[in-house]
């Protein structure tokens, strides 16, 4: 309705001879002053010169639309919008046919988007900050998919480095210890249970036969082990991605040194004190980074601008990396190699996620019960389930800090959001159960009362909620929505008796609840949140 209301401003606007003006339509919180409201007149009076009361009576009175019962004209200049409510029932209608569609859009024409997320060293097992960068990535790509975009999940298997040169030391030094050998333990080795557990394993399969194994065999099978046991968390968390691009692979496919060539004859390297320097200052960073050591090896900045360049060259109209806080200085230079290789940066959009505080009993938990350091998503969601752990993760800001209240998350009450959105759609599948209607009613006499309009105008809200979420790239419009939309389900449910003597008056309810319930389905679909039948 909004949509309409500003083609209709636009067209009355044009008889005016004024085109490109900024139209906002809001929805008034007293109900006396329309279902929509315009300020368009206050803004154009410096524009015109003219009184807003005088513009905004030229406006209404080129509007003529058997959409609008009535048009009012607020001072100082306002101009309010009674509709006529038989686009919610139509609306009604229309989300009881598309079902699970409902709410979608050809907004993003089919424009290609990859979308990089969570991406974890396989040096260990993912943790509570993955777990946000999860949710919010995998929720990012189910809006914009329902919104026709071509999204490609991509996850960086960093495959190659010194840390997994490490790791399989670390994992070799583990073993020899189970054998009463020495190897000694890297300093910066990884000392983690998941390190031990394997090191057991090898052992008990193979007592002490692996002692001649070079380090590419405890490299190899700890990278295997560990990415398996990442890839496994991640399905549980109802992420699956497209892609896994390895950074072997990436090393196998491009010679890195004719990238580095391409750089230097774009002008955009140099040498000093023995070692190649790329030199982004002169694009967007604050300092240059080096490209090649004195000692002629290949810093991590070299694969990780091929991996991009690859990205680019697979056609991608725009590119999101979703990064820790802690990599925001990388962002720069990664832009700066893009359009140092000759390519537009402004195809690579970098996410910052802000840290997550875990609160029990109201203290910080800072450590795992199990493995006495950081708190694993494995065990988050064995201690409140996908759903909570889905919903809470996506209902704030990538870019705010925030804090995640275990107890809360784990009770089952009204204050705990994701059981209360959860709840109505429980308790309308209740309903259902007892009441059930296969056909579509397409006519409505009864649906005529404050409650029921207002549940059925957040349901029409969802489709604009869903562009705006996609549009903006702000998958929390989404759990704000589903919360509020519950949230009058339930006002409603306290207030209408739904089931009652009137067979038609009770049909049509059915249709209304049922369009409730489809629309909660959808919106916590787009989250990756799968709302039980019963609670």
């Amino acid at each position: 309705m909004k949509e309409i209301l500003i083609d209709l401003i636009n067209d009355a606007l044009k008889k005016m001879d004024i085109t490109n003006a900024s139209i906002e339509i809001e929805q008034p919180k007293i109900k006396e002053n329309g279902d929509y409201s315009s300020n368009i007149a206050l803004k154009l009076t410096k524009i015109l010169n003219q009184n807003p009361m005088d513009i905004a009576n030229n406006i209404v009175a080129n509007i003529n639309s058997d959409k609008i019962k009535k048009i009012e004209i607020k001072k100082p200049g306002f101009i309010n919008f009674f509709v006529d409510k038989n686009y919610l029932i139509d609306n009604l209608v229309t989300v009881l046919k598309e079902e699970d569609c409902y709410g979608s859009s050809n907004i993003g024409n089919g424009k290609k988007i990859n979308i990089e997320f969570v991406s974890a060293n396989p040096t260990g097992i993912l943790h509570i900050g993955n777990a946000r960068g999860g949710a919010y990535g995998d929720s990012l790509a189910r809006i914009l998919r329902f919104c026709n975009y071509s999204v490609t999940e991509e996850y960086y298997i960093n495959d190659a480095g010194k840390q997994i040169i490490y790791l399989g030391e670390s994992l070799k030094s583990r073993y020899f210890e189970k054998c009463n050998k020495n190897y000694p333990m890297p300093e910066e080795g990884y000392h983690g249970k998941e390190i031990i557990d394997m090191a057991n394993d090898l052992y008990n399969e193979f007592q002490d036969k692996l002692l001649e194994k070079d380090i590419d065999y405890f490299k190899e099978y700890a990278t295997k082990i560990l990415l398996n046991n990442i890839f496994n968390d991640l399905k549980e968390y109802r992420i699956n991605y497209d892609v896994y691009t390895s950074e072997l692979a990436i090393k196998n496919k491009y010679n890195l040194y004719e990238i580095i060539d391409r750089l230097t004859k774009n002008g955009y390297t140099y040498e000093r004190d023995g070692a190649v320097w790329f030199k982004c200052s002169s694009i967007f960073d604050n300092t240059d980074h080096v490209l090649i050591k004195e000692d002629k090896t290949l810093t991590y900045l070299v694969p990780d601008i091929a991996y991009h360049l690859d990205k680019y060259n697979r056609g991608f109209d725009k590119m999101i990396d979703i990064f820790g806080t802690d990599h925001h200085g990388y962002v720069a230079r990664l832009k700066s190699s893009i359009k140092a290789l000759g390519n537009d940066p402004d195809k690579l959009e970098v996410k910052l996620l802000q840290l997550v505080r875990l609160i029990e009993d109201g203290n910080v938990v800072k450590m795992s019960k199990r493995t006495g350091k950081s708190v694993t998503l494995k065990e988050l969601i064995d201690e409140v389930g996908v759903n909570a752990a889905r919903y809470y993760f996506v209902k704030s800001s990538l870019d705010t800090q925030m804090d995640f209240d275990l107890n809360l998350a784990k009770s089952k009450s009204n204050e705990n959001p994701v059981y209360y959105v959860c709840y109505a759609y429980a308790r309308i599948a209740s309903i259902l159960k007892e009441v059930n209607y296969d056909e579509i009613l397409t006519k409505y006499d009864t649906l005529n009362d404050e409650d029921t309009y207002n549940v059925l105008e957040k349901v029409y809200e969802f489709k604009e909620v869903v562009k705006n979420a996609a549009q903006k790239e702000l998958p929390h419009l989404i759990t704000n929505y589903v919360y509020d939309l519950a949230n009058i389900f339930h006002n409603y449910y306290s207030n209408v008796r739904i089931i009652t003597e009137d067979e038609k008056a009770t049909k049509e309810k059915i249709m209304l609840i049922k369009a409730v319930q489809q629309t909660i389905k959808n919106a916590l679909n787009l989250i990756g949140v799968i709302p039980p039948e019963k609670m």
